[in-house]
């Protein structure tokens, strides 16, 4: 395996879709529901790939197609053969809610001081953790690596692969449970990340203010904490958000000016302090800590802004789960201004656990003096009200609007990425 290994390091990187070869790469032919990249091996290399790695042996030719007994292993392994040779902060960030605006946040912030690899989009499984590790060159100096889960076992998977020597778990909350079963499943798979970095001597950030999180966290280990209440390495404090949150924060000896951000939600905050926090542990300069988090600009449909001719948005259409639309609802009634508007699409992949979140979130809005329509199959088990208006699927409710128009409203827009509500946006 590991001569198959320095095939690596005559390439220009590795490449797992044909569709996408460059010249003198790698081809790691994967396998999947729907497809199976072995029988485009050859059409990898006519395509400019210098070697390509099959788990089929009659596809290999053992000149420049070469055969593994699994293929996702052998990327896998790579990655840890690859990382293992560099010798800087590998930082591993998962949880529920956040994770991603963490990420984004935090590699930010670091980026005034340092050369940051980090994971781009939404590639944190099982598959984008090892190609994003195998992006990292001897110019990197940090790596930011984001991890994502939906089932037992993933973020121990994950560590394997990435053995990070810094962790941060946003939250814990009610994602993905009809993999997980339920909470404590969640909290047994997030909680994996605290196990790796105990195994490895590593380095903890974390909320002071959540005791689920907190609890878990090994005693031994080097930790850094920040915090709403507590007097802690970074405390922060809430001053508003209109729509944008702003915040300060303070150290052992400085304390900052107000810091105007480009991110709505009041669930942000603690995104915000995480960054701040991981930008004071890697001794970058509170003036440039500053800067960054106000410099970031959202543009993943996470907490983004949107003002259109007749209306606000507030995209938030990324992803979905009891937690994070809790979250934003109450930010969301938080917002000083007359005319608000909720779209909500379904919270997919919560198993038995799917009708009563829905439930819950129903109850919520029922006295609100809002203007709400709910999306998805859900959502359509419940009786429409006059204040609530219900849709099977995002087409229709683009339909709807396209026909009915909504003018001079601030609209919070959130729901699980299989809703797709970014369709109805060009109507608004």
């Amino acid at each position: 395996m590991e001569k198959l290994f320095q095939l690596f390091y005559q390439t220009s990187g590795v490449c797992t879709d044909t569709r996408n070869i460059t010249t003198n790469s790698l081809f790691v032919a994967l396998k999947g529901d729907n497809f199976n990249g072995n029988h485009f091996a050859e059409n990898a290399i006519e395509s400019g790939a210098r070697y390509a790695i099959v788990d089929e042996k009659d596809k290999a030719n053992n000149t420049t197609i070469f055969y593994v007994e699994d293929s996702l292993v052998f990327l896998q392994k790579l990655a840890l053969f690859h990382r293992r040779k560099m010798n800087i902060p590998i930082i591993g960030i998962t949880g529920s809610n956040g994770k991603t605006t963490s990420k984004e946040l935090i590699s930010t912030v670091l980026s005034k001081k340092y050369n940051v690899l980090f994971t781009k989009g939404n590639l944190n499984n099982h598959i984008g953790v090892p190609l994003t590790l195998l992006n990292l060159t001897d110019k990197h100096e940090i790596a930011v690596i984001e991890m994502g889960a939906n089932k037992p076992g993933n973020i121990q998977e994950l560590c394997e692969i990435a053995e990070p020597t810094h962790g941060i778990i946003t939250n814990i909350g009610r994602a993905h449970l009809e993999g997980f079963g339920n909470l404590e499943g969640v909290i047994q798979t997030k909680t994996a990340l605290y196990r790796s970095l105990e195994k490895n001597n590593g380095i903890i950030i974390a909320n002071a203010d959540d005791e689920t999180i907190c609890s878990k966290i090994p005693s031994q280990l080097e930790k850094h904490f920040y915090s709403e209440t507590k007097k802690v390495d970074i405390k922060g404090k809430l001053i508003g958000q209109n729509p944008f949150v702003s915040f300060s924060w303070r150290s052992k000896d400085y304390s900052s000016p107000i810091v105007a951000t480009q991110l709505v939600g009041k669930y942000n905050f603690y995104n915000f302090l995480a960054a701040v926090c991981f930008g004071n542990l890697f001794n970058i300069s509170p003036d440039q800590i500053n800067e960054a988090i106000a410099e970031y600009h959202p543009t993943n449909n996470r907490s983004q802004i949107e003002k259109t001719t007749r209306n606000t948005l507030i995209l938030d259409c990324y992803n979905a789960n009891p937690t994070s639309v809790n979250a934003a609802l109450e930010s969301f009634d938080l917002m000083e201004t007359p005319n608000k508007t909720v779209i909500l699409g379904d919270m997919l992949e919560l198993g038995t656990e799917s009708k009563q979140e829905h439930q819950k979130v129903v109850d919520f809005l029922k006295d609100k003096k809002w203007d709400i329509y709910l999306v998805g199959k859900n959502f359509m088990e419940f009786n429409p009200t006059e204040k609530i208006k219900f849709f099977n699927d995002s087409t229709e409710l683009k339909k709807h609007l396209s026909n009915n128009s909504i003018n001079n409203q601030l609209i919070l827009i959130k729901g699980s990425r299989g809703i797709k509500l970014e369709i109805v946006t060009e109507t608004l």
